[in-house]
């Protein structure tokens, strides 16, 4: 059955929650409207059809947010190999799943392989680059369950940054995550040609 995680208490947002009440499992269609009727909140789907919904960042979250997406988008910019997106972008993985990743990356020739309809919806696709960061209010195993999924599901890198411990997380598919301890930088080639991630103004 499908359930609803409100992952506040603090939220007098009106959600409207008519989509689940005659439905076991949010079609897409159905998460679609739900998502345009709360445009003020992040709304993910899982692939069993449970749906999270996150307040926005606090400002010091979302302040590290812009700084990491930053990078990526400068460094892409000079690259010129792909398009880089924010974490207000979701995707639909390969299991059904819709996720948004703080920041990502995808390779432009798959990007333009889409639709113009498909990239103007919650895009049918797996981002080549994910980047998780943990705020005060996240649970560390669902980042990694998150994570995990996103490898699965055809992501080539993957960066979970937790703050409260100074560490990276560096995922690949089958492989076990590599743990960085208050790195200088994380190295994302060869997937990211040319990229580091200076983590000094993350921390």
């Amino acid at each position: 059955m499908t359930s609803l995680i409100v992952k506040s208490e603090k939220i007098s947002l009106p959600i409207d929650l008519s989509a689940l009440i005659s439905t076991q499992q949010m079609s897409y269609r159905q998460f679609c409207e739900f998502c345009r009727t709360n445009p003020e909140l992040r709304i993910e789907r899982s692939a069993s059809g449970e749906v999270t919904v996150m307040p926005p960042a606090f400002a010091d979250t979302g302040n590290r947010n812009f700084k990491i997406a930053q990078q990526i988008g400068n460094w892409a910019d000079k690259n010129n190999t792909g398009e880089v997106f924010d974490s207000s972008a979701g995707f639909t993985l390969p299991n059904g799943a819709t996720l948004s990743p703080d920041a990502a990356w995808i390779q432009s020739e798959r990007w333009q392989a889409l639709s113009p309809e498909e990239q103007a919806s919650f895009a049918p696709i797996s981002p080549d680059f994910v980047v998780e960061l943990r705020s005060s209010s996240d649970s560390l195993i669902r980042l990694q369950e998150k994570m995990e999924e996103y490898m699965a599901n055809g992501v080539r890198l993957g960066l979970l940054i937790d703050r409260k411990s100074c560490q990276v997380r560096v995922y690949r598919p089958h492989k076990p995550p590599e743990i960085l301890n208050n790195p200088e930088f994380v190295n994302c080639e060869p997937e990211l040609p040319g990229f580091r991630l200076k983590m000094r103004q993350i921390w």
